[in-house]
């Protein structure tokens, strides 16, 4: 099996969409909304802003020539 170079920037965007289904299932457990509707929107972009981030910064560096 070939090996893959490690990506810090799959590993970031899959904690940020595990931390979202966290929030959803904490609210559902509690039947009250963990995060206010209006602070949901602007988290997940933020989340996907530093997700987009380090998918930049991290790309260029592995570029081979």
């Amino acid at each position: 099996m070939h090996r893959h170079r490690f990506d810090p920037g799959a590993l970031i965007a899959g904690l940020f969409f595990l931390g979202v289904a966290g929030v959803f299932l904490a609210s559902g457990f509690t039947k009250t909304w963990v995060l206010p509707v209006y602070g949901l929107a602007p988290a997940a972009l933020i989340g996907l802003g530093a997700v987009g981030l380090i998918r930049a910064l991290t790309r260029s560096r592995r570029r081979e020539p």
